[in-house]
């Protein structure tokens, strides 16, 4: 009878600590939950308890073959100026400039007229942004770029002033639209003549205005401190794109992909597949209503077929999956709104379902300020993208050509670019029934990419055969790709370092 009453009460006492365990359990459950103050976010303890990205435990030679930077192969930034290069001589007028484009054709544009100002002897007036372009963002100059920083940083190169002097603000100004692509002889020669007539000399559109290729190399090297270094972004933008890096650090390394699938790239490109008849039509009607494009006629089969068109979300989601990324890596989804929204993530986000973005990262109040202007948006899309560990753009348009030259510049960071033109025909297949996802689709698209990772290389030069504007429209952008004018090899002899221009 004594041993039942024991046993009884041991049966109790084992049902309380339980009771107590499983309530312990619950309440830090509901509090882990809770304690995240980001919308969509897991917090910091939620991450801890994540599953491992898949492949970590083999040996890391999957994990590590995925996420490897490709072999810089000692090149390292080299932009100091020559020994023959002098401060700014004496001013022969104010050259104010107008800039046209998104954010990273602004910042081509500025980094090119900051050299030309130096070849033409000017005193640069701080660049106008463009406010009438498709996005209309008010944003001043100072509102994007730490304005002050970027005056003291070239002041060795060129003389940069705020506002042009109030006794010329009513004097005949030179209004030049600079030819495209144009040599130190027309800046010098051509240009420099307005002097003789004129105090002021306003260039009307900034982008493409200087070569590519065949510069002298101190002009090289200073539009790379333009770019590269001069241009900081302002403080404020800085410090909440850092926080973004950080916040998706906490998820492990991470791709940031440049998923230019808006409404303007898509209406401007004239790439309707995949999208609805009604869809198709409201994208004509705004490249037909727009009327700085000039191409209004537009084959949508033949761009997709040539690779002039961005990649799907849903074909994205093919491409990672077949290059081997599991199905839990941290995507963090550098773009403006996509056009359809979930409609057209939904393939994209059923095979990755941890895509990221400013709006998922960060509480509404911390990203206000800057969600009402296209441009400081861009921003903080540039700054994840350019500290991201895999960046992959599915268009080759102005921001994804900035963020590969700033890694390249950084280090050859991994890089991967579509070869949109190959994938499609293997789209094609799949959507014909003659070709199946899995390995020998893998095979095929990870033989396709083993040299598009971004590795040290020359700028490319022009394509055989063209001519005219053709021929310079053909060539590398310069800001893609600073090597060899920007970059340069170490080399080690006997112990000792030395730097060569390769």
């Amino acid at each position: 009878m004594q041993r039942r009453r024991t046993r009884t009460r041991r049966l109790s006492i084992l049902r309380w600590l339980l009771s107590c365990a499983i309530s312990v359990l619950a309440f830090g459950v509901l509090l882990a939950v809770h304690v995240s103050p980001f919308p969509g976010v897991p917090s910091f303890s939620d991450v801890r308890k994540l599953p491992k990205l898949d492949g970590m435990s083999d040996g890391m030679s999957r994990f590590e073959k995925l996420w490897k930077p490709p072999s810089n192969r000692g090149f390292v930034p080299c932009v100091m100026p020559s020994s023959s290069h002098s401060a700014p001589v004496e001013s022969r007028g104010f050259l104010l400039v107008s800039t046209n484009g998104g954010l990273n054709q602004m910042r081509a544009g500025i980094s090119d007229m900051v050299a030309v100002a130096r070849l033409i002897n000017a005193t640069l007036v701080i660049p106008k942004l463009d406010r009438k372009s498709f996005w209309q963002d008010s944003s001043n100059f100072s509102d994007v770029f730490d304005e002050e920083y970027f005056i003291q940083s070239l002041a060795n190169d060129v003389k940069i002033v705020k506002k042009l002097p109030k006794e010329l603000a009513m004097a005949t100004k030179a209004v030049k639209y600079f030819t495209s692509w144009s040599g130190v002889g027309y800046y010098q020669d051509e240009i420099s003549r307005l002097w003789d007539d004129y105090q002021v000399i306003r260039a009307a559109k900034s982008d493409s205005r200087l070569a590519n290729n065949n510069l002298p190399p101190d002009i090289q090297k200073l539009r790379c401190r333009a770019f590269y270094e001069a241009l900081r972004f302002a403080p404020r933008i800085e410090a909440l794109g850092k926080l973004l890096v950080k916040r998706m650090r906490s998820y492990g390394p991470y791709i940031s992909l440049h998923l230019r699938y808006e409404k303007d790239m898509l209406a401007f490109s004239g790439c309707t597949y995949g999208l609805s008849p009604g869809e198709a039509d409201e994208l004509t009607r705004i490249r037909e209503n727009t009327a700085y494009w000039k191409v209004k006629d537009i084959d949508p089969q033949e761009q997709r077929a040539r690779g002039y068109c961005p990649l799907t979300p849903k074909e994205v989601g093919i491409f990672l999956f077949a290059l081997g990324y599991p199905s839990n890596t941290p995507i963090y989804i550098a773009s403006g709104g996509i056009y359809g929204g979930d409609s057209h993530m939904a393939d994209l986000e059923s095979r990755f379902p941890m895509l990221m973005s400013k709006e998922k990262l960060v509480s509404v109040n911390e990203l206000e300020p800057f969600s009402h202007y296209a441009s400081q948006m861009a921003a903080l899309d540039y700054i994840v993208s350019v500290g991201s560990d895999v960046f992959i753009p599915s268009y080759s348009g102005n921001m994804a050509r900035a963020v590969e030259g700033h890694r390249r510049y950084l280090g050859h960071r991994k890089t991967i670019i579509p070869d949109r033109k190959a994938l499609v025909r293997l789209f094609d297949k799949i959507d014909q029934g003659s070709l199946k996802e899995g390995k020998r689709l893998s095979d095929m698209i990870v033989q396709l990419h083993k040299k598009r990772q971004g590795s040290p290389r020359k700028r490319k030069g022009p394509i055989s055969g063209t001519r005219g504007k053709e021929r310079f429209r053909s060539e590398e952008a310069f800001y893609e790709n600073p090597l060899p004018d920007c970059l340069c090899q170490w080399e080690s002899h006997d112990g000792n370092g030395s730097r060569a221009n390769v």
